[in-house]
């Protein structure tokens, strides 16, 4: 734009000078910090909002009519304010109240919890449907979230990791990332904290040797308990758990649950958190469990919380390492920490003695919640009543059908779970073959999510889709599976559908799968899956004779040989094979007594020479 025309531009039109309004929204505050080769860095924590803006959409949101603007503006402008606060903050309190007064839609969501002598069971169930499942034996050690105090025994540079003995069996892995100042992960959003921040103590990875040599001690947190032949993953981030919040005591960055969504509920929150009375040298992370709740619940939680600290660091102080000084709470705890949601309509329990600890529990945080809580009594027991008993057996099994009549193919690996999707009796041909194809993928992708939970499995996971040729049926899959996984608590990593048709994800996994806990390798086949068949044990026999016979002398006589086999090797043997094995004798000179023994395996075979009763071969023998 020229000068000339500037000069000429008419009074009602307006200019935006450089920089504008945006220069100070875009404005850098401290706060944020990430780490990067052990070096600090500040940057923007969030982007300021206009009060004027936010006091809109507040008006918005509780039906308030905004004032009209006057020209002359006779009024002072703060008492427009006040009046306008004034106006929805009784607008919001009308309806909170009347929200009370009406009776609550209820969900359909129920907690069931059978606690028995060795084992407590609990499943999550929405509309009759099974969706979580979880158990715990009497005898776990309850690894997973309990905090040690650890004695470095090496470092492995190389791998960048220490392996630190906790006074179990194997030795805790530490990457010395899981060492370093570190943000608050993903899903939660940093809150700039009020007054002066600690200086944090700057460190790389450099100094990590010096600073934890061998036999000094740490502090740690195990992250993921033992897996076959792995020890637990552990690290140096505390984070004490409580019902609406999560201590932080070795961090001093505030944090909020990006889960709750409401942009008002989410102002009052930040306020309320920023307000807690939180140690300058700790931190805390506010729950998705605190939506809707007043300041108060928040104020008896951090109490909670900053004793159970006090009690763990005396115990840092005085107890000698290696030794456990903050023992994860069990499964009732548990239940009540992490599920008991505003969502759930009703707990049910079969156990008096954990029915009366869980009121306990539940009424130090919130007495109103106390009354979803039931005594089951009946004879049946709670998880046939509520036909949990079948779900578990029908999720369980290697093929889980699907209401269309395609099917899921599920098979755990050491390297990885695949899962496969059929079509099965759902045939669709012509112009219906690709809706067809998709309505089964979509119904897969949903019941994947469901069994990845009630398993729980994890790792890398490879699904193989039923192949579909258009790119948007393909993308619809994807993002079915990524929505369905939004209410897992595990991190998961999910990649798009390639043209082969297969999907590759990740999944946190804490501990070991369902699978594993209920089942032992089968001895019988070794943790195969299969065994050899008959046919195939009756041409090892034989091979196995045609050797012993070949090496003897030929001018012994009145050779025999006994043939020790499983009763199913023995069946195939007299009736498909008993040709073979006369015309063996007659090419041989060689007379075979075979015998079944129950006890074999059914790989499992002995020869015996039956004039010395001397053993010549054993084959597949079986501890």
């Amino acid at each position: 734009m020229s000068n000339k025309n500037f000069g000429t531009r008419r009074k009602n039109q307006s200019f935006r000078p450089s920089g504008g309004m945006r220069s100070k929204i875009l404005k850098k505050e401290k706060g944020r910090e990430d780490i990067e080769n052990g070096r600090l860095l500040d940057g923007p924590v969030f982007d300021q909002t206009h009060d004027e803006e936010i006091l809109k959409s507040e008006n918005k949101a509780f039906g308030a009519i905004p004032p009209k603007a006057h020209k002359n503006n006779p009024e002072n402008p703060k008492d427009e304010e006040v009046k306008s606060k004034t106006g929805s903050n009784f607008i919001g309190k009308v309806k909170s109240f009347i929200k009370k007064l009406l009776p609550q839609k209820k969900s359909g969501k129920e907690i069931v919890i059978s606690a028995e002598s060795l084992e407590t069971r609990v499943a999550i169930v929405k509309s009759k449907i099974l969706e979580d499942f979880t158990m715990e034996r009497i005898n776990d050690e309850r690894i997973v979230a309990s905090i040690y105090k650890g004695k470095v025994r090496n470092l492995e540079n190389r791998l960048e990791a220490a392996f630190v003995d906790i006074g179990i069996e194997k030795n805790a892995f530490l990457h010395y990332w899981d060492i370093l100042p570190a943000n608050l992960e993903k899903q939660y959003e940093v809150i700039e904290r009020k007054g002066s921040r600690r200086k944090l103590p700057r460190i790389s990875k450099k100094d990590i040797p010096k600073k934890y040599p061998a036999g000094s001690e740490i502090v740690l947190q195990i992250q993921k308990g033992p897996i076959g032949t792995k020890g637990p993953r552990a690290t140096t981030h505390l984070s004490i758990p409580g019902r609406f919040l999560v201590l932080l005591p070795y961090s001093d960055q505030l944090g909020i649950s990006k889960k709750i969504q409401d942009p008002k509920e989410r102002k009052r929150l930040k306020s309320i958190l920023q307000s807690l009375n939180i140690p300058s040298n700790m931190g805390a992370i506010l729950r998705t469990a605190g939506e809707g709740r007043r300041k108060g619940y928040f104020v008896r939680d951090l109490a909670m919380l900053m004793d159970q600290w006090k009690d763990i660091e005396n115990k840092i102080k005085h107890d000698r390492a290696p030794t456990c000084v903050f023992r994860e709470p069990d499964l009732i705890e548990r239940t009540v920490r992490d599920f008991l949601t505003e969502d759930v309509d009703r707990i049910l329990i079969d156990n008096r003695a954990a029915y009366e600890r869980m009121q306990d529990l539940v009424g130090k945080v919130s007495k109103q919640s106390k009354k979803r809580i039931e005594l089951y009594t009946e004879a049946q027991p709670i998880f046939d009543k509520h036909e949990i008993t079948t779900q578990l057996e029908k999720a369980f099994s290697r093929k889980v059908n699907l209401k269309s009549g395609g099917a899921l193919v599920i098979d755990e690996t050491e390297a990885l779970v695949a899962i496969d999707i059929n079509t099965g009796s759902h045939k669709g041909g012509g112009k219906d073959q690709g809706s067809t194809i998709l309505k089964v993928n979509l119904e897969a992708a949903e019941e994947i999510c469901r069994q990845l939970k009630l398993r729980n499995m994890g790792g890398l996971i490879v699904i193989d889709f039923i192949d579909m040729k258009n790119r948007r049926d393909r993308d619809k899959v994807t993002n079915k599976i990524k929505e369905c996984l939004k209410s897992d608590k595990a991190k998961t990593h999910v990649l798009p559908i390639s043209q082969l048709g297969l999907m590759e994800m990740t999944r946190q996994r804490h501990s070991e799968s369902v699978q594993s806990t209920f089942h032992d390798e089968c001895h019988y086949c070794n943790g195969r899956g299969n065994i050899k068949s008959p046919v195939t044990m009756s041409v090892e026999i034989q091979r196995k004779l045609t050797e012993i016979l070949r090496g003897r002398d030929q001018d012994e006589s009145d050779f025999i040989l006994r043939i020790a086999v499983n009763p199913n090797v023995l069946d195939r043997l007299r009736r498909e094979d008993e040709d073979l094995i006369i015309n063996f004798e007659k090419k041989y000179l060689v007379k075979l007594e075979f015998r079944a023994d129950t006890s074999f395996h059914a790989e499992q075979f002995m020869i015996l020479d039956a004039n010395t009763n001397s053993q010549l071969v054993s084959v597949g023998e079986h501890s």
